[in-house]
């Protein structure tokens, strides 16, 4: 088979990772009511279960950067993404307190190596195509997240239960994420399994990484604000009806989608400082109509606003990485990748605490504000000699290999 053959299959079968990897997340925090009920987590409790998810997220990722020094980020892939679907059934299956305590600590410390190892695949195929495709790859993931949120919703329509509900999703998508993982793909780089990666990112590596850490950071505290608070913000600050208050969250995963289905192309034409640049902006403004709104309409704009800004970020973040370190990208996307969650962990409690301490509407000028830090490190984006498109691609490389054996 031809290398451009085994690159197209590769990328639709990341592609589907990642599409698989939205609809398991999006039906577990979808859920978090019913698993709540199902175990009698106290609300005192629950934030503990919901941080410990992260939290061995993160650990998992630090491990991640060490694992793939002896075997394939497409190896580490391909064993964690069942054990993800897994531990989701197992959340289902259960009964007691231990029960979900235990399955929600699998699912933490695979769904980590899920997310590292599965940039680092993009990250690699990306220099292969010699062009920007990362935006592609997390507009399948918004599409599986719309899936699984729509799935969950049926599930909680029809008063399914939790294993009910996830069985099906998992019976259907297990085998085809195992077969599917027989085509992933990575660069190759000609040295040794391990070759490059013992010394981690030099001397001075994580200073220059800091920067996008600092942004990842950022917009997943922009994030985590539009998922954990755009219902209540809408019903209890503008006023809006309990059923109309659904509404935002489901216009910023839409227009997410959109905004990273055609993101590539901006990024091919105009170069990924501008398309990051630009998408800052937006998301700032996003945030500012949704603090200023006088009405629900308004605040839904805001909303919509925000999903088409905030998705290029992440993307082109996991992607900068890989530009600044091209000898040690797996241990870049690693530890960038642990910042995910440092964002995640933060947003919510911290736009909470302004709001109850505040107002709400003040709240939502900090992660504005936060977000509006990434254009000062807007530069990282664009390594001299490495930028994907602007007229001048790079020609594709054909030292490929199939998961299992690429370095």
């Amino acid at each position: 088979m031809t290398a451009d053959a085994w690159l197209r299959r590769g990328r639709g079968a990341l592609g589907f990772s990642f599409f698989v990897q939205g609809v398991t997340f999006a039906l577990l925090v979808t859920r978090i009511p019913a698993i709540q009920d199902q175990y009698g987590i106290s609300d005192g409790l629950l934030p503990a279960f919901l941080a410990a998810v992260p939290i061995l997220a993160g650990v998992a990722s630090v491990a991640t950067e060490h694992l793939v020094k002896r075997v394939s980020p497409g190896t580490v892939l391909r064993w964690a993404q069942p054990l993800v679907l897994l531990s989701l059934l197992g959340v289902g299956a259960g009964s007691q307190m231990w029960h979900v305590a235990l399955a929600l600590g699998a699912f933490g410390l695979s769904v980590g190596a899920l997310d590292a190892s599965m940039n680092m695949l993009g990250v690699s195929l990306q220099h292969a195509y010699g062009r920007s495709i990362m935006l592609g790859f997390h507009a399948a993931y918004s599409l599986g997240g719309i899936v699984g949120a729509s799935a969950a919703w049926a599930g909680a329509h029809w008063h399914l239960s939790l294993f009910t509900s996830y069985l099906p999703a998992v019976v259907v998508l297990l085998p085809l994420v195992v077969a599917g993982s027989r085509f992933y793909v990575g660069l190759g780089s000609g040295a040794a399994p391990g070759a490059g990666q013992e010394k981690g990112l030099g001397v001075g590596g994580f200073k220059l990484l800091l920067p996008l850490c600092l942004v990842m950071a950022c917009a997943y505290i922009g994030d985590s604000t539009v998922s954990n608070w755009s219902a209540k913000y809408l019903q209890d600050v503008l006023g809006s009806s309990e059923q109309l208050a659904t509404v935002p969250y489901n216009v910023y995963m839409v227009t997410t989608l959109i905004g990273r289905a055609v993101g590539d192309l901006g990024v091919r034409r105009f170069g990924a400082v501008a398309v990051v640049r630009a998408g800052t902006l937006v998301a700032a403004l996003g945030f500012g109509v949704v603090a200023a709104a006088p009405g629900a309409w308004a605040g839904m704009l805001g909303f919509t606003l925000l999903g088409i800004g905030l998705c290029v970020i992440v993307p082109q973040t996991f992607a900068a990485a890989g530009r600044l370190f091209p000898g040690t990208s797996d241990t870049a996307i690693a530890r960038l990748n642990i910042f995910n969650y440092v964002g995640f962990l933060i947003g919510s409690p911290l736009v909470g605490g302004i709001g109850d301490a505040w107002s709400y509407r003040g709240a939502m000028l900090v992660p504005m504000a936060l977000v509006l830090v990434t254009l000062f490190y807007a530069r990282s984006f664009g390594v001299e000699g490495a930028r994907y498109g602007v007229g001048h691609e790079r020609p594709r490389v054909v030292d490929v290999g199939r998961g299992g054996n690429e370095v």
